[in-house]
């Protein structure tokens, strides 16, 4: 019997493994990318994958469109979203759902109940998620009606099954305001089923009501309380400033994380004590970017610029990159306190790294410099921008006008238009101020008339202090104090203020005895007010009058405090007030002081004196 010899060719060598392909489909390519797509936020990516989907005829899928509409929404591409929306032919809940979510996620309250209504009209039916997504388009105490109306609608269609409904619906009642937390808390005593995330809505919402009291007496009685619990009520008591309460709530939570001790530092820092605030910090287990941006901008704001510039350093040397949010708030510390030198170590970071600037960034930076006097950089900032938002114009406008150069700020403003950006109540705010400046008074009385009639502003309080501070600047006192009787508004004490300074520069005694008067009522422990008024009776030589409010200050037990003026040199802030002796090198500055004097003499500089 003759053996059959197989066939060579289907014998594999022993030592050659068998690979598996190495090349996938592309179908199946295109399934793996659009699993995740819904997290996309590269819109070049994101673009790319939509063009393969609308090659692969998969645009009208009912699984693909909604991560299609997610993802562009992500990207801030909502005119997209709604094009891949549209050509669906018939959309199910599922894609409603997330156009919905799509317009809340991007300001467009209005539009998501647009899209809300035209789905009822269509024939398609909400489901559990409709609402919670419709809900994060009620914002603030106007949408009350707005929560009520979603409520009934939920109790009619049975939804209070699934107990997300019923927490979204809590949380939302909590945003509109004292009248809502008390619905909230109608809802949550109704319910039958309550979990950990029904109980945290609601001590939050009694927190943000201002009834923290309650919110404790709620937190003690909840059944079971998770980190989010214990934060919560960590945080309400942080804003209330109560850091007593705080800290022997913090000793006591059996578990803390990163933002139960960022929460901790945050409130200190707040509080002025930076010693303790520095102690927690040293001693958290782990720190994060935001931990770092609390401590660094408590330093600035506080005017600690070589503790501020030298954690800085740590922060960079621990491997942590720079974000959006660390440099806004660094910067914004740094405009606050006039630290530039901290500014500029921030700026150096970022050019280093290669960071690429949002709007939003490059604002921050305008504002820092403008704020810090260097108002040739934050110029020369805004002109290298290549994209600008009202943001952008706004910052500088004010910063010009902040420093004397209205000229410049109002061609910006005229820039600002033809570039078809609308003015609102911050630019008005700024070009006010630049009119006061130069001295342009009918031209800024026109510009504050123009708010309501071209642009349908209606004026704040802010905006009729800069007016009467304009007129009564301009020298037209009477025509300011009758802008302050007719205001729609009752004036408060920054109003009054600002027409007795007026006062000062221009001394009728009858007018500032008057503005005193309103200025006592409101607040009669204001020594600086009395303090004035003194100083205007000074000047024209009323020395009994002087004599008559110094004797009633003395009577009342007021005393003005000192001026102080601050000095950044090589890093360091120097802090003076009058008569001041607590420098160290203070006999080398009155030395100074003293040989200073006759050279100011020679050009003819006289001190004002009152």
């Amino acid at each position: 019997m003759t053996k059959l010899q197989p066939h060579s060719s289907f014998i594999p060598p022993m030592s050659s493994p068998i690979r598996a392909p190495t090349w996938v489909s592309t179908r199946r390519q295109l399934e793996l990318k659009v699993s995740e797509l819904h997290k996309c936020s590269n819109l070049p990516h994101l673009k790319q994958i939509h063009a393969q989907i609308f090659k692969a005829n998969l645009h009208d899928d009912p699984f693909v469109a909604p991560k299609l509409v997610s993802a562009f929404s992500l990207c801030h591409q909502l005119r997209i979203a709604i094009n891949v929306f549209n050509q669906v032919q018939f959309p199910n809940v599922h894609l409603y759902n997330s156009l919905i979510r799509a317009h809340t996620q991007n300001s467009q309250q209005s539009q998501a109940f647009t899209t809300f209504l035209d789905m009822l009209k269509n024939g398609v039916f909400p489901d559990n998620f409709t609402y919670p997504f419709l809900l994060k388009a009620c914002i603030g105490t106007c949408s009350l009606e707005m929560v009520q109306m979603i409520h009934t609608h939920m109790i009619k269609l049975g939804f209070f099954a699934d107990i997300f409904v019923p927490n979204s619906l809590i949380d939302s009642y909590c945003k509109c305001g004292v009248i809502g937390v008390s619905s909230a808390r109608k809802l949550f005593m109704v319910m039958e089923d309550r979990d950990v995330v029904s109980w945290n809505s609601m001590v939050s919402g009694l927190i943000k009501g201002g009834l923290l009291e309650e919110a404790r007496q709620m937190f003690d009685e909840m059944p079971e309380r998770d980190v989010v619990s214990w934060n919560t009520m960590l945080d309400g008591y942080v804003k209330a400033r109560d850091m007593n309460s705080a800290f022997h709530l913090f000793e006591k939570m059996p578990g803390r994380n990163v933002v139960s001790w960022s929460t901790m530092v945050s409130g200190y820092t707040k509080a002025g004590d930076l010693d303790m605030a520095r102690l927690l910090f040293d001693k958290m287990p782990v720190k994060n970017l935001v931990s770092w941006t609390i401590m660094i901008s408590g330093y600035a704001e506080k005017g600690f610029i070589k503790e501020a510039i030298c954690l800085y350093n740590e922060m960079e040397n621990s491997g942590l990159e720079l974000d959006d949010g660390t440099i806004i708030s660094i910067l914004a510390a740094c405009a606050e306190s006039g630290l530039l030198a901290l500014g500029k170590r921030v700026r150096s970071s970022m050019v280093a790294a290669g960071f690429r600037c949002s709007t939003a960034v490059t604002n921050a930076l305008i504002d820092m410099y403008a704020k810090c006097g260097c108002v040739e950089k934050a110029l020369a900032v805004f002109q290298g921008m290549s994209e600008r938002d009202l943001v952008s114009w706004n910052t500088i406008i004010q910063g010009l006008a902040m420093h004397g150069d209205g000229l410049t700020a109002l061609k910006l403003f005229y820039r600002m238009k033809q570039a078809g950006f609308e003015p609102d109540k911050i630019t008005f705010i700024g070009i006010l101020c630049a009119c006061t400046h130069m001295g342009y008074v009918d031209r800024g009385v026109g510009y504050f008339y123009s708010m309501e009639r071209d642009y349908y502003i209606v004026p704040q309080i802010e905006h009729y202090g800069c007016l009467i501070d304009l007129l009564g600047r301009g020298g037209r006192l009477k025509e300011a104090l009758e802008v302050v009787q007719n205001m729609p508004m009752e004036p408060n004490a920054v109003i009054w203020g600002t027409l007795l300074g007026a006062c000062r520069l221009h001394y009728p005694e009858e007018l500032a005895q008057e503005v005193l008067k309103h200025l006592v009522k409101m607040n009669p422990a204001e020594a600086g007010n009395l303090s004035m008024l003194s100083n205007i009776f000074a000047a024209a030589g009323d020395w009994a009058n002087v004599a008559n409010v110094r004797r009633a200050m003395k009577n009342i037990g007021v005393q003005k405090p000192s001026g102080t003026s601050t000095l950044d040199l090589d890093g360091e802030v120097h802090e003076f007030t009058v008569f001041d002796s607590s420098h160290p090198n203070s006999e080398d500055i009155y030395q100074m002081i003293h040989l200073l004097r006759p050279q100011l003499k020679k050009p003819g500089y006289a001190p004002r004196l009152t």
